[in-house]
């Protein structure tokens, strides 16, 4: 048996993906510039953290090795073309990734969608449904994916920023960002994809939901009846999701944590 398509790298909100002649490094949810974001969202005044953001990719990548580094949606925080500190964020990030030589793809999310206009040439985009390189799937996650992305046996997304809340025997507690991974069910597809759907080749994927890397951005809490999840396939074509924290320990099914 080779090494799985998705290895999360313990104690992190990453993974290294098996892209055939590459190893990604795969990271969901970056949102830099969201600092701005809040300001002018929730009146929050924070101190940028770009260079931190910046610095723990760039760690991630010196350790893994790396060759490409994927970001599964929501590179930039606002929803509209990225610019001032936003765009220096990002700028400053990619050319940290050209003086190594490591390209970065982006499968497009809710909140990348002027990010084309601002970086031609410099970042590899895939559509809003995902794309596919060699047996992994790679989406956002905030629409339905579309053939391509469910033609791989592994389909990765962000978008969802799942958390749990833990409480303890004294009643206290916490909040961590988790990944949640399991079987998805082929039959809310075909119904997304009409026609499509009888195109579609399908390989029993396995989701692997990312957690965010921005550790400023909020989550799902996977956990708390009443939670609603905010990709339009969860939780119906997840079947038989189990929740991980960014350490390694395995908490069981997400429903029963």
């Amino acid at each position: 048996m080779g090494e799985p398509a998705v290895e999360p790298i313990p104690g992190a909100p990453a993974a290294t993906l098996d892209l055939g002649e590459e190893r990604g490094l795969a990271v969901a949810d970056y949102h830099a510039g969201i600092e701005v974001g809040l300001r002018y969202e929730r009146g929050v005044e924070l101190d940028s953290n770009a260079d931190e953001r910046r610095r723990r990719l760039l760690s991630l990548l010196d350790r893994t090795n790396a060759d490409r580094v994927v970001v599964l949606g929501d590179l930039v925080h606002r929803i509209a073309e990225p610019d001032g500190v936003e765009a220096e964020e990002v700028r400053d990030l990619l050319d940290a990734l050209d003086s190594r030589g490591v390209p970065l793809t982006l499968a497009t999310g809710n909140h990348d969608g002027g990010v084309a206009d601002v970086f031609p040439d410099r970042i590899d985009l895939l559509p809003t449904d995902g794309g596919r390189i060699d047996d992994v799937g790679l989406a956002h996650g905030h629409t339905w994916p579309g053939a391509e992305a469910l033609s791989a046996s592994t389909l990765c997304i962000g978008h969802e920023h799942p958390s749990v809340r833990l409480t303890d025997e004294v009643g206290g507690s916490r909040v961590e960002r988790a990944w949640l991974r399991g079987s998805l069910r082929r039959e809310p597809f075909l119904e997304a994809l009409g026609d499509d759907g009888d195109e579609l080749v399908w390989n029993d994927p396995e989701l692997v939901v990312f957690p965010a890397f921005n550790d400023r951005s909020g989550g799902t809490w996977i956990n708390v009846e009443g939670e609603s999840f905010l990709s339009p396939f969860l939780p119906e074509a997840l079947a038989d999701g189990e929740a991980y924290l960014t350490d390694g320990t395995r908490l069981g099914s997400y429903r029963s944590v």
